[in-house]
């Protein structure tokens, strides 16, 4: 049985493991956000073609897609802690060989490294769980969720004020001090999860995954250079859907899969990935639209003449107010549940691009409207992981956001190549130069509001889950495994599954000790806290391998590994490690 879950993990995580995470988070959001504000100055800044230089951005995009689910996996079999430190250290690296170069092919290899940090995001969501006490889990991976938007908002202002007053490597070697400072206070404030997978890694699903991604993602970001219907673009997307679903034949085949389809599959999951896909697409269009509608001249007769850095601060509250819709969102989830905080966040995205239709007037007329669209897409943000959470074994965690994650970054992208067609394609040619029109920018915001409408359709279909249910498999008291007990000996039934006792090495009986029972997919089967003469009494849900954990004030932990035939109860007395140092 590989998978343990000896100690209090809850116990070792101090109150700056989740400002620690999150700040890791907001990193990796800057490292994507950095080039925004000298993406035109490109081509000229690094001596080549326009074609060429999105290459400098798509590079990042796709090594993002590719390492998210992979460092998922990862973190789920070797520690969650060791791959964040890793991400973030081929991070760094990537942002020093950007910093040091004029050259086109290093500058992608450089972006491209620094694409791997997007899997510091699922790796952050799992060891919260792994370590959080119920009550803090929600807000905490609300604001771990909604740190890639806190970040986005934060550093645009930054960049401009960079690019505008500096040379633009400063945003690199600024970029990788972020990085450094994020590896520094992770090794120092944050603990590694006990929480392992079974299993080995699947290279060869994380290679037919990368190639299927890479396939997928490329004609969707280059599409609008080459043609959407030009043999290569086509040939790409078709190769893609081969090799996707030669791969996930594949997965279902391997014990041990780098993406569990099955788990995937179920209503829950695949509505949530579904919905993300939706939520990202709303997301990158306002980041799209805002900045180049403010910074057009006025001369055109709608643009609104701002300088970069001011562009920039009227788009930065849609960043802030993700960070503080955490709270708020904690509290409404805790009370209804994180379906109907999904559904929430999307009708206030909703309101936001529909009233930012006739908000597009005046530069405080973008601020109201970044404030509303934020606090939509944080609600949204923040009810993904939870969800997903919700509905997948423990010990998939990692995996099963970091896919979540991979979809959010599929609608990034999508909404990228679609919303840069349309104002493509409806821009007016002044002099040789594509200038946005007025229309293109409005279209833009439709297109948003219909991928808000999608998405609430599938938010609607996610099965309800009141939160009483969700925290119900957390504990039970001793007064309800008593009353089963009893009503078990009532009926004449003799409870089937584990019993005994919980003792100390000399055999004194350990009073109101928790015994949890976890399955061989790392689920909690059971919970319950042992009697003054230290029995309890655990059913099992079926028969098979389980793992016994057991803990107690003043005592070392205990995972036992044991087996349940399913026909007779098992005998087990839990024996605990002498006392502990309190923590």
């Amino acid at each position: 049985m590989s998978h343990t879950t000896t100690g209090e993990p809850a116990r070792r995580a101090s109150g700056a493991t989740v400002p620690v995470l999150a700040f890791a988070g907001i990193v990796v959001a800057v490292m994507q956000t950095l080039l925004v504000p000298v993406i035109k100055d490109l081509p000229r800044l690094l001596d080549t073609s326009p074609s060429n230089a999105t290459w400098v951005l798509t590079s990042t995009l796709l090594s993002g897609a590719v390492a998210t689910p992979i460092m998922g996996r990862l973190g789920d079999l070797f520690g969650k802690r060791r791959m964040l430190i890793a991400s973030l250290a081929v991070m760094v690296v990537g942002a020093l060989v950007s910093a040091v170069t004029d050259a086109l092919l290093p500058m992608i290899v450089g972006r491209t490294l620094q694409g791997f940090a997007m899997g510091a995001i699922p790796l952050g969501i799992g060891l919260m769980r792994d370590m959080l006490p119920r009550e803090r889990l929600g807000s905490a991976m609300a604001l771990m969720s909604s740190s890639i938007g806190v970040g986005g908002g934060l550093a645009l202002p930054a960049a401009a004020l960079v690019a505008q007053h500096a040379d633009w490597h400063v945003l690199f070697y600024g970029a990788a001090g972020l990085g450094v400072l994020a590896i520094a206070l992770t090794l120092l404030v944050v603990p590694e999860s006990p929480l392992r997978a079974k299993g080995s890694f699947d290279l060869p699903g994380a290679l037919g995954l990368s190639a299927g991604l890479v396939l997928f993602l490329l004609p969707i970001t280059k599409g609008s250079d080459w043609g959407w219907s030009s043999p290569t673009t086509l040939g790409l997307f078709a190769a893609a859907a081969v090799v996707l679903l030669l791969w996930g034949l594949m997965e279902l085949r391997v014990a041990a899969p780098l993406v569990d389809l099955r788990t995937t599959a179920r209503r829950e999951v695949l509505l949530t990935n579904l919905a993300s896909i939706m939520v990202g697409v709303s997301f990158y269009v306002i980041s799209l639209v805002l900045p180049q509608l403010l910074q057009l001249p006025s001369q055109t007769g709608y643009g609104l003449g701002q300088s970069m850095v001011v562009a920039g601060l009227c788009v930065a509250p849609l960043g802030l107010t993700m960070m503080f819709t955490a709270p708020v969102y904690a509290r409404l989830s805790a009370r209804y549940g994180p379906r109907t905080t999904l559904i929430v966040g999307l009708l206030v995205i909703a309101v936001g691009y529909a009233g930012g239709l006739g908000l597009m007037n005046a530069a405080w007329q973008t601020v109201v409207t970044s404030v509303l669209i934020g606090a939509g897409i944080g609600l949204a943000y923040s009810s993904l992981p939870a969800l997903i959470i919700g509905a997948v074994p423990a010990s998939e965690t990692g995996a099963a956001n970091g896919l979540n994650t991979l979809m959010r970054s599929i609608g990034t992208s999508v909404s990228s190549a679609v919303i840069g067609m349309v104002l493509a394609n409806t821009a007016n040619d002044v002099g040789g130069v594509a200038v946005p029109t007025m229309h293109g920018f409005r279209v833009s915001f439709l297109i948003a509001t219909g991928a808000v409408a999608i998405g609430l359709a599938l938010a609607f279909f996610l099965p309800r889950r009141t939160p009483a249910t969700t925290t119900q498999l957390r504990a039970s008291s001793e007064e309800d495994a008593n009353l089963a007990r009893a009503e078990q000996a009532l009926a004449g039934e003799e409870p089937t599954g584990f019993r005994g006792r919980v003792l100390t090495a000399d055999g004194t009986p350990v009073a109101r000790a928790k015994v949890t029972l976890i399955d061989r997919h790392g689920r909690q089967a059971g919970a319950t806290l042992s009697g003054a003469d230290g029995a309890y009494a655990l059913a099992v849900p079926a028969a098979g391998p389980y793992v016994l954990a057991a803990r107690a004030p003043g005592h070392g932990p205990l995972a036992h590994a044991a087996t349940h035939t399913g026909d007779r109860p098992v005998d087990l007395d839990l024996s605990l490690p002498g006392e502990t140092v309190p923590a």
